[in-house]
């Protein structure tokens, strides 16, 4: 279940009127939007607005041509039916946010504290609609507090920042005292603020906002003039309560459903990593006594790095071991701890080896390609690698730069990326550890740089790939390896099945 994409479409049905049933008794939205303006008149009397709050103030009304107009302050009226975005049920009616709201000001811009008097509400507090108050910064000036202070049931509307950011809105509960940050909009409405809470969450707004981005340093803003002329579907008082009852009542089970759904997110990694966890010290699949020794493995491995050295293709490591057997037999390594050498045991089955990631691979140099924004298209033969999670930055066709001898285990710069690849590919021009592994099964040392990668602490790219070097790889007899990565690949396509089906 997409609970993303459900939230989303029962927004969209409640602001046109397909949630909850119409009933032909309730008042008109045009009565209410009428009260609303004779409300506003009499608060400008009394100065409880300014002359400003009003003046974008209209009326927007059906002709006897069945188009939509709109009358202003002037008196003047034009045709806005190239405006209108979808047809609304009977009763209701289009207004502006300018003609519900008192007026839409913009947040303190002084800096806040960790520490004060009342909290500073910010744009990453606004999340899905509600105030989230698990990172909060407070305000001690008193000016500020006076005249910034929320009240409940106000809105709160994200202005700039990223297109991902801006129109994200959410609704005030007096949960605690608070004020609002100058990236933020207030919207105090004389509709229902559930309502149009639903309204400024549905993908409706979140379309509106991306069309009237401007600002051409690649960061979107929508003003408060922006803000004002969106276009708010107005269904009857009666209607905009049982709507907002039946949201109210239904997006908590949907974020309830998705908090599930990532925590069986959750446990399936930490399951994953169980299993390599046990893969990898031979407790995944039983051992059997009939397997080649990983120690003649191991002696055809020194061959043939022996003979590639000869052959000027590798280069022999002159750094010396800090893996030996003791008289007992087990193996154990020399670490270096606050100055200090300690010798821990490393514990592995009888037929294993024990030695280090570069005693079994060789790395394979190569030059990195940037790739231009007219080969990103999969036009291309070989697809470009690179660090990123992304995994491919393009194709190209280039085949001097084609690397063919694989499968191959990348090593991400920069990242913890390592990655199994099994067919022909240039790398990407942000460099990367490309390793070969001799004799040993690709995809076993793949799971183990995985396991490995995930339990050094993040010091830093160099840091992190030395350590990686240096920690103990535990080589199991080839047959076995083999059994441990069909073993690993039927449990995660299982695993993977059940994310496949929260999706």
């Amino acid at each position: 279940m997409d609970t993303k994409a459900l939230r989303q479409k029962i927004l969209d049905l409640a602001i046109r009127g397909k949630l909850v049933p119409q009933d032909p008794n309730d008042e008109p939205a045009s009565v209410l939007l009428e009260k609303i303006r004779e409300q506003k008149q009499q608060m400008f009397k009394e100065g409880k607005l300014k002359k400003k709050d009003i003046k974008n103030d209209s009326i927007i009304f059906k002709g006897e041509d069945n188009l939509h107009y709109e009358k202003f302050q002037d008196g003047t009226a034009k045709c806005i039916e190239d405006e209108i975005p979808f047809e609304l049920p009977e009763g209701w009616a289009w207004a502006r946010i300018f003609s519900i709201t008192e007026d839409l000001p913009y947040g303190t811009a002084k800096k806040s504290m960790q520490t004060g008097l009342v909290a500073v509400l910010r744009m990453g507090n606004i999340q899905s609609g509600e105030i989230d108050y698990s990172d909060l910064v407070y305000s001690s000036d008193i000016d500020d507090i006076a005249k910034y202070t929320l009240i409940k049931n106000d809105l709160l509307f994200n202005r700039t920042n990223s297109a991902e950011w801006v129109g994200k809105t959410a609704i005030y509960r007096g949960n605690i005292p608070a004020m609002y940050a100058g990236y933020l909009i207030r919207m105090r409405a004389f509709i229902d603020s559930e309502y149009l809470n639903v309204v400024m969450n549905s993908g409706y707004a979140k379309a509106y906002c991306n069309s009237v981005k401007t600002d051409g340093v690649n960061q979107s803003n929508i003003n408060a003039q922006k803000l004002g002329n969106f276009l708010v579907p107005i269904p009857s008082p009666a209607e905009q309560k049982r709507i907002s009852t039946n949201i109210v009542d239904l997006i908590p089970r949907i974020s309830m459903i998705q908090r599930e759904k990532e925590h069986i997110a959750e446990l399936i990694l930490q399951t994953k990593a169980k299993i390599l966890d046990l893969a990898i010290h031979g407790k995944l699949v039983p051992q059997n006594p009939d397997d080649e020794p990983a120690s003649v493995l191991m002696e055809r491995i020194r061959a043939e790095k022996e003979e590639l050295i000869k052959q000027g293709k590798i280069k022999r490591d002159k750094k010396e071991s800090i893996i030996f057997k003791g008289e007992d037999n087990s193996y154990y390594q020399r670490v270096e701890a606050e100055g200090a050498t300690i010798i821990q045991r490393v514990d592995v089955p009888s037929t294993w080896e024990v030695c280090h990631l570069q005693d079994i691979s060789y790395p394979i140099s190569s030059i990195g390609m940037q790739i231009k924004s007219e080969e990103t298209q999969n036009d291309g033969l070989f697809p470009v690698i690179s660090q990123g999670r992304s995994y491919i930055d393009g194709y190209c066709s280039d085949e001097s730069k084609v690397i063919y001898d694989f499968p191959i285990i990348l090593f991400g710069d920069h990242t913890r990326n390592v990655k199994y690849i099994d067919f022909p590919f240039i790398v990407g021009a942000d460099g990367t550890k490309l390793h070969k592994i001799i004799q040993a099964n690709e995809k076993y040392v793949y799971y183990w740089m995985c396991h490995a990668s995930e339990h050094i602490a993040d010091r830093g790219y160099a840091r992190h790939y030395n350590l990686l070097q240096k920690k103990c790889f535990m080589l199991p007899p080839f047959a076995e390896q083999n059994r441990i990565v069909n073993c690993i690949e039927k449990l995660f396509a299982q695993l993977n099945s059940i994310c496949d089906a929260l999706s």
